[in-house]
C-alpha cells in the first residue's frame, strides 16, 4: 500500500464528523455558506446491500446543508471525487455506476454563484454503516498510527505540470486528469514543538533563482489568520500552534508560486488540512438531577426514565461514543440491582419484582456516562442523579381495627354521630387508593343509619338520619363492610378485617303525647247553640312502657268559640259558629290544642299540638242587601232611563240567588210611579211607570228575598235622583240642583248667610285701615333724623397691647370683700364697678297708662337713670396702662388722608334721612 493510502486510512479512522463548535455558539447575523465545515454521512446499509450503487443512487438521507441568506441567490456545487456529488437540495448521491461500497471516502464539495465570484467549501466522508474500522482507539495508538502516518506521507508536495502542445501538429491533446492531493491530517492538542513543518511546496522550476511560494485561505491570511504560514524561499509549510477539532475540524488552503516580480508561475494548487479528533471532552449530561417514577409492583423490564449525555468530540468515533452505567442504588432493598440501564440509549427499566411503596417510596440512582464506548480504562465519565419515585396502587385493602364496634343513641334524634369506626389502611395517605368507603350490608331496613367518612382521619362517622323508636326497636344489630375508592390492584383480595358489627342500643326518652288525626277535620252546620258537644280531641302517649296522665289545654282559638275539657279533650262551644266570620277561611275554622303529660321522674314535662278543623256548613242565616244604594233617571220616561239593580248575599250556595225583587205596596205612590222588570235570576231594572215625574230625590223600598229554605227577606232603600236630562240622557247642572232637594227657601237662606260673611270681613278690613292712619298720624317722640336704633352696633373691646403685659388681674377679678369699697372716702367712686348703695327708685308705669302719658313716663325714667350711681354702664371708663415704645407699629397720626384739597362730601345727601346729620357736619356750605 502506497503512502497516500496509509494518510487516508488514518484519516478516515480518526478525523472528526461533527462541525466545528464554533457553530454551537450564539447565533450569528446570518453569513451565507455550509452550515459545517466537514460532515460525516452514514451511507445505510439498504443501499449497500446490493452488488453494485447503480448511478443517481441516493446514499443517505442525511443532506448537507448550504445557508442562502438572500433566498435568491443560484448556487451550484461541484464534487472533487468523479463518482460522487451533491444536488441543489443537498443530497449525495452517485453520478456514476459504481462497486459496492466497503471503506470511507472523503472529498471536498464546492459551493460556486452563478452570477458572482463567491466561492465555498466544506468536506464530506461517506462512512459505511456498521464499519469495523470504527473502533475504540487509545489515545497511544493514535499518536503511534498518527506518528508512522507523517513519517510515511510525502513530504514535498509538487505543483502539477503543464502539458505542451505538440510541435509537430496544430491539434491540441487531451489532457490527462490531474491527480488529487491528498489531505493534510493534523491532530488536536499536539504538544509541538512549534512552528511545526507539515509538508513542503515545490515547483518543477525552483530550478530558476526567485521562485517565491505562499499559501492563502482561512488559517493563513484569513481568519483565524496566522495558523499556518509558509517559507517564501523553501516552501516549507509550518502549524504554529495546537489546533482544536471542536472548534475548527479542517482548513482549505492554496499553495502559490511567483517569480521574483510577481508573475505566476504556477498554477495555484488545493491543500486540504483535517484535523484528527483527541479524546479531550467528557460526556456532558442535560440534567445533574433527573425525576422518575414507576407504579410499585411493575413488572420487570418496566420503564422508568431516559437519561440522555452528550459528547462534543466525534459521534462516529470511539471519542463521542458514550455508553451508560449505574453506579450504585440507595436504598439496597430488597435487593442491590433493583434497576438497569440501557447503556446506549440510558433507559432506565425496572429489572426485579418487589417494588413496594410502603417498604420504600424513592431511590436514589447514581448514573454514570463514560465515552470511548464505555473503555473506563481509557474514557472519560461524568455522573448524574436519577430519583425515582415508587407510585402508589391500591395493593393494600382496607382493615378495620376491631372485629365489633358498639354505641347508643337517644330515640327521636337525627344527625347525631353514634360511633366511629377506625380503619388502618398503609397506601398513600388522603389518595384514592387510601380514601375508605363505609356501606351498611345489614341490620338495618328501615334506613335509619349511614355511614360518613371523615376526609382527615378517615374514620367512618356511623350517623342517624332517620329517628329510632325505643318502643319498637331497643337496639340495632349492623353489618359494616369498608372498601377504598379506587378498586384493588389485580390480584390482591379484599381482607377479612374489612368487615365488621356494630350494636346500638337505643335509649328511651320521655316523648310528647301524639294526636292520632293531626289535623282532624270535622263538619258541623253554623249556628249551633253554645255549650254544643263537637268531638273529643284524645292525644296517646308513646311511651307505653311508662304510665303518664295527659292533660290538655287551648293553644290557639283565633275567635274564641271553643273550649277543651282537661282531662278527656272533649271540645264544646263558647258562642255560636259563624261561618260568615272574618276567621274563616274556605268555610273552615281552625284552632290549636296542647297536649302534655306530667314527666317522668328525671324529665321534664314534655306536650304536643293538635289542630281541630272544623267545617262550617251554610245555613240560611243572612239575608240579601239591595245595590246599588243611590241612582238617578231622567223626570220624563226615556227607554234608557232605567235603573240597573242586584243584591249581595254573605250566605253560600244554594242560600243565595236567584233573586225576587218587588216594590211594597205601601206608600201606595211607590206602585203607582215606579215598576221592576226581571231581567235574570240576580238583575232587575227599575224604571219610571209615569211619563213624567218631577225632579227631586225620592227613596224607593225594595223587597229583595234570596232562594234560601225558608227564604229571607229584606226592605232595602234606594235613593233615586229624578233629574232633567239633555239630548244625550244626561242630567243638566240646574237639574243636579233641583234634585239636590234644596228649595227656594233654603237657597235664599244660603244666600244670605253668603252676604253676612262677606260684610263682616269688609268692616273689618275697613277698622284696620283706620288703625293704620292713626298710628302715622301720631308723632314720633323723638325727632326721625335722630333714630340710630339700626346703626348703633356693639363691638368688643380690645385690651392693651403686645408689651402691656404687666397688669394686676385682680382689678379684673370679683372682690372676695366689699370693706375697700365701703371704707372709701365720700366722693370717691369708681366707675369700673358697681357702687355698694341702695338703689335709686325709679317711677312705675301705669297697667293701663294713656297713650299721652308714654312720653312723660319715658322722660321721668331718664332722669331717674342719670342721678342713679349705681346704674350701669360702670364700666365705660376704661384705663389703660402706658404700651412702652418699640412698637414696630407706626404712629395712628399718620393715617392722615392723603388729598391735597378738600373732599366733597355732597354725596351723603344722596344716601337718605339717617346720614342727613353726617352731611350736615361735613358737608353743607362755606364756613365762616
Amino acid at each position: 500500500m502506497n503512502v497516500s493510502c496509509v494518510i487516508l486510512a488514518c484519516t478516515l479512522l480518526l478525523v472528526a464528523s461533527s462541525g466545528s463548535k464554533a457553530g454551537q455558539s450564539l447565533k450569528a447575523p446570518c453569513r451565507p455558506g455550509f452550515s459545517q465545515n466537514f460532515y460525516t454521512v452514514i451511507v445505510s446499509k439498504d443501499v449497500l446491500h446490493g452488488k453494485s450503487i447503480l448511478k443517481d443512487t441516493t446514499l443517505s438521507s442525511e443532506r448537507v446543508k448550504f445557508e442562502d441568506c438572500q433566498r435568491s441567490r443560484e448556487v451550484g456545487f461541484v464534487s472533487s471525487d468523479p463518482n460522487f456529488s451533491v444536488r441543489p437540495d443537498g443530497s449525495v448521491y452517485a453520478e456514476q455506476q459504481l462497486a459496492n461500497l466497503s471503506e470511507p471516502v472523503q472529498f471536498m464539495v464546492t459551493a460556486r454563484g452563478f452570477h458572482d465570484a463567491h466561492i465555498w467549501e466544506t468536506t464530506v466522508k461517506l462512512a459505511p454503516a456498521g464499519h469495523p474500522h470504527l473502533m475504540a482507539l487509545t489515545k497511544v495508538d493514535i499518536e503511534e498510527m498518527l506518528s508512522r502516518a507523517w513519517d510515511s506521507q510525502p513530504r514535498v508536495i509538487k505543483f502539477p505540470r503543464k502539458h505542451q502542445r505538440g510541435s509537430s501538429s496544430n491539434v491540441l491533446r487531451r489532457q490527462k486528469r490531474d491527480w488529487v492531493i491528498p489531505p493534510i491530517n493534523v491532530p488536536e492538542n499536539s504538544r509541538g514543538p512549534f512552528p511545526y513543518m507539515l509538508v513542503r511546496i515545490r515547483s518543477d522550476q525552483d530550478t530558476a533563482a526567485g521562485i517565491r511560494y505562499s499559501i492563502t485561505g482561512a488559517g493563513a491570511d484569513q481568519p483565524p489568520s496566522g495558523i499556518y504560514n509558509i517559507d517564501p524561499i523553501s516552501g516549507n509549510m509550518f502549524v504554529t500552534q495546537p489546533l482544536d477539532r471542536e472548534e475548527r475540524a479542517s482548513f482549505h488552503l492554496r499553495a502559490h508560486a511567483v517569480d521574483q516580480n510577481g508573475n505566476k508561475v504556477e498554477n495555484p494548487i488545493d491543500l486540504y488540512i483535517y484535523v484528527i479528533d483527541m479524546n479531550d471532552n467528557r460526556p456532558e449530561f442535560q440534567n445533574q438531577v433527573y425525576n422518575g417514577s414507576v407504579a410499585e409492583g411493575s413488572k420487570p423490564g418496566s420503564s422508568v426514565i431516559q437519561v440522555t449525555a452528550t459528547d462534543a468530540d466525534d459521534s462516529t468515533t470511539a471519542n463521542g461514543m458514550v455508553r451508560y452505567r449505574i453506579l450504585s442504588q440507595s436504598p439496597i432493598s430488597p435487593i442491590p440491582n433493583m434497576f438497569a440501564i440501557n447503556s446506549e440509549t440510558g433507559d432506565i427499566v425496572a429489572v426485579a419484582a418487589g417494588l413496594d411503596r410502603e417498604k420504600v417510596s424513592r431511590y436514589t440512582i447514581i448514573v454514570q456516562a463514560t465515552d470511548m464506548e464505555g473503555n473506563l480504562s481509557f474514557g472519560l465519565s461524568n455522573t448524574a442523579t436519577a430519583l425515582i419515585s415508587i407510585t402508589d396502587i391500591n395493593d393494600n385493602p382496607p382493615e378495620l381495627t376491631v372485629r365489633t364496634f358498639s354505641g347508643e343513641v337517644l330515640e327521636n334524634t337525627v344527625n347525631v354521630v353514634v360511633t366511629n369506626l377506625t380503619v388502618v389502611d398503609k397506601d398513600q395517605p388522603h389518595s384514592p387508593n387510601w380514601n375508605a368507603v363505609y356501606r351498611i350490608v345489614s341490620g338495618d331496613p328501615s334506613g335509619h343509619f349511614t355511614i360518613r367518612t371523615n376526609p382527615i382521619t378517615n374514620e367512618g362517622m356511623l350517623t342517624v338520619v332517620k329517628a329510632v323508636d325505643f318502643e319498637m326497636n331497643r337496639a340495632f344489630m349492623l353489618t359494616v363492610v369498608v372498601s377504598n375508592q379506587a378498586h384493588l390492584a389485580s390480584g390482591i383480595q379484599s381482607s377479612l378485617q374489612s368487615t365488621a358489627g356494630v350494636t346500638i342500643s337505643v335509649q328511651d326518652v320521655n316523648e310528647p303525647p301524639v294526636f292520632p288525626v293531626n289535623p282532624k277535620m270535622i263538619r258541623f252546620e253554623e249556628g249551633v247553640p253554645t255549650g254544643t258537644t263537637l268531638t273529643v280531641f284524645a292525644a296517646q302517649d308513646p311511651d307505653h312502657f311508662i304510665h303518664q296522665i295527659v292533660r290538655y289545654s287551648k293553644l290557639s282559638d283565633p275567635a274564641n268559640w271553643l273550649k277543651i275539657n282537661r282531662t278527656n279533650g272533649q271540645i264544646t262551644t263558647m258562642a255560636v259558629l259563624d261561618r260568615e266570620s272574618m276567621y274563616v277561611r274556605n268555610n273552615v275554622y281552625e284552632a290549636t290544642f296542647l297536649a302534655f303529660d306530667n314527666g317522668k321522674s328525671g324529665s321534664p314535662q314534655a306536650s304536643g299540638t293538635g289542630t281541630l278543623q272544623i267545617y262550617l256548613i251554610d245555613v240560611n242565616d243572612n239575608a240579601p242587601v239591595l245595590i246599588p244604594r243611590e241612582s238617578q233617571v231622567c223626570e220624563r220616561a226615556r227607554p234608557n232611563s232605567r235603573v240597573n239593580i242586584t243584591a249581595s248575599d254573605a250566605d253560600a250556595d244554594p242560600n243565595v240567588g236567584p233573586f225576587v225583587f218587588e216594590l211594597p205596596s205601601f206608600p201606595a205612590s211607590v206602585r203607582r210611579n215606579w215598576t221592576i222588570s226581571r231581567l235574570s235570576g240576580d238583575y232587575a231594572q227599575l224604571r219610571l211607570r209615569i211619563p213624567y215625574l218631577e225632579a227631586s230625590v225620592y227613596e224607593i223600598p225594595i223587597i229583595v228575598s234570596d232562594s234560601g229554605n225558608p227564604p229571607l227577606s229584606n226592605r232595602s232603600v234606594i235613593r233615586v235622583k229624578v233629574c232633567p236630562c239633555d239630548d244625550n240622557g244626561d242630567c243638566s247642572a240646574t237639574g243636579a240642583v233641583a234634585a239636590a232637594g234644596l228649595g227656594t227657601g233654603a237657597i235664599i237662606a244660603i244666600l244670605i248667610c253668603i252676604i253676612i260673611l262677606l260684610s263682616m270681613v269688609l268692616l273689618f278690613v275697613v277698622w284696620m285701615k283706620r288703625r293704620e292712619k292713626e298710628r302715622q298720624a301720631k308723632p314720633l317722640l323723638i325727632d326721625p333724623e335722630d333714630d340710630v336704633r339700626d346703626n348703633i352696633l356693639k363691638y368688643d373691646e380690645e385690651g392693651g397691647g403686645e408689651e402691656d403685659q404687666d397688669y394686676d388681674l385682680s382689678q379684673l377679678q370679683q372682690p372676695e370683700s366689699l370693706d375697700h369699697i365701703i371704707s372709701k372716702p365720700a366722693g370717691v367712686r369708681r366707675v369700673d364697678e358697681r357702687p355698694v348703695i341702695a338703689e335709686s327708685q325709679y317711677p312705675v308705669r301705669p297697667s293701663l297708662p294713656h297713650p299721652g302719658d308714654i312720653g312723660d313716663f319715658i322722660n321721668d325714667g331718664l332722669r331717674a337713670a342719670d342721678n342713679d350711681p349705681t346704674a350701669p354702664p360702670y364700666d365705660s371708663l376704661l384705663v389703660f396702662d402706658y404700651e412702652g415704645s418699640g412698637s414696630t407699629a407706626g404712629s395712628v397720626s399718620s393715617l392722615n388722608s392723603t388729598s391735597s384739597g378738600d373732599q366733597d362730601y355732597d354725596y351723603l345727601n344722596d344716601w337718605g334721612p339717617r346720614f342727613k346729620k353726617l352731611a350736615d357736619l361735613y358737608g353743607g356750605g362755606d364756613e365762616d
